[in-house]
């Protein structure tokens, strides 16, 4: 066993819970961020301005109607999954032939993880990492050992794990649509607290919502719930992260407090307090709802990914949500009201108020919230 202990120690291999789940997880969110997200919010303003360099195809890969045309944002959001696999890499110490060898492994994790798949990056790149690690330098032909190393056991356990993880994470959906079965008020705290979560948890709630075409109320509910975090962590944590932290977390994403999230698990109670309020808002008060693509029930403030959503729902509605009974509507001032209560001032407010009170309780401390 102390020989096991040393080798261990010798490859830099740390099982621990601030390993795994406090530093890779936290770079990880910061990878997703890079690819994803900011991939979104190139798109987001390549389609809204008018931008031809943003919003045209510059890339096509495959041939006849296996084709896929990419933008400029739609690269950057294609390379997520290596983007979060290299970034997990880094945060465990692994030397440059295991780390540029990751890429593969959060390609084909991130594929075959489908809903789950930033939780499939996130388990199976570890495990890859950790083997590359093992084996890095034991041998003289190192430069083939590691890489193979790395990318088979990552391409294995992703052909074993990652689809299970992928219907997993699904399974929150089901939740989901019983939830809109149900009347209005408890269908909007339950839709906006689930959907919330899931937003700040590496999964895709984007995905989730848009495996559920979930439109109309529901769909709404959603987009407060992703407010919530988004915008209520932007300006819960601002005393700590200032500016640069309101705009990564308000207008990209909440997962990047995972990792302190890990580490005090009670400074998730404001944003998901706030979704608890809001939700039911959304649905009973102001009747918000979200009858643009599905996927933008998902996304919260995301380059503006939901609020766009909502507005392109009032005067074109989607297919899915045409298909749900949707008609196109010219919003008025209570529509406007809404959005703007439920995206943005609510969240921010409703959670600094929680933040407060938690943070005089001693639930909060000043740190609690500092993204690295």
């Amino acid at each position: 066993m102390g020989t096991f202990k040393a080798f261990l120690k010798r490859k830099d291999i740390e099982i621990s819970v601030k390993r795994y789940l406090v530093d890779a997880l936290g770079a990880m969110a910061q990878g997703l961020f890079c690819s994803l997200l900011v991939g979104t919010i190139i798109n987001t303003v390549g389609q809204q301005f008018h931008i031809p360099f943003l919003s045209q195809t510059i890339a096509t890969i495959g041939a006849g109607d296996k084709q896929i045309a990419y933008t400029v944002g739609g690269l950057a959001s294609a390379m997520s999954g290596p983007a979060m696999a290299v970034a997990i890499g880094y945060a465990l110490h692994c030397p440059p032939l295991v780390l540029f060898s990751l890429a593969t492994v959060g390609f084909s994790a991130n594929a075959l993880g489908g809903a789950g798949g930033p939780l499939a990056v996130l388990l199976i790149a570890i495990v890859a990492a950790e083997l590359g690690k093992a084996v890095s330098k034991e041998t003289r032909i190192d430069i083939l050992v590691t890489p193979l190393v790395t990318i088979f056991s990552g391409i294995i356990v992703s052909a074993l794990c990652a689809p299970a993880i992928g219907k997993a994470a699904s399974s929150v959906g089901q939740i989901i649509m019983w939830a809109t079965e149900l009347q209005p008020f408890l269908m909007g705290i339950v839709v906006s607290v689930i959907i919330g979560i899931a937003l700040t948890l590496p999964i895709s709630s984007a995905a989730i919502c848009a495996a559920l075409s979930l439109t109309g109320l529901a769909g709404g509910a959603a987009v407060a719930g992703c407010c919530a975090n988004m915008v209520g962590f932007a300006v819960l944590s601002f005393r700590e992260n200032r500016w640069g932290g309101l705009v990564s977390q308000g207008l990209g994403t909440s997962m990047l407090q995972m990792g302190n999230i890990v580490r005090n698990p009670r400074i998730w109670l404001p944003a998901i307090l706030t979704s608890a309020i809001t939700g039911p808002l959304a649905t009973c008060v102001f009747r918000l709802e979200m009858n643009g693509a599905p996927v933008s029930s998902g996304m919260g403030t995301c380059g503006l990914v939901g609020q766009i959503g909502v507005w392109t729902g009032w005067v074109s509605p989607s297919a899915e949500a045409l298909a749900n009974g949707a008609a196109a509507i010219t919003p008025g001032a209570m529509d406007w009201l809404g959005l703007l209560l439920i995206c943005f001032v609510l969240p921010g407010v409703l959670c600094w108020a929680f933040g407060l009170l938690f943070r005089k309780s001693g639930w909060i401390n000043e740190g609690d919230l500092t993204l690295s």
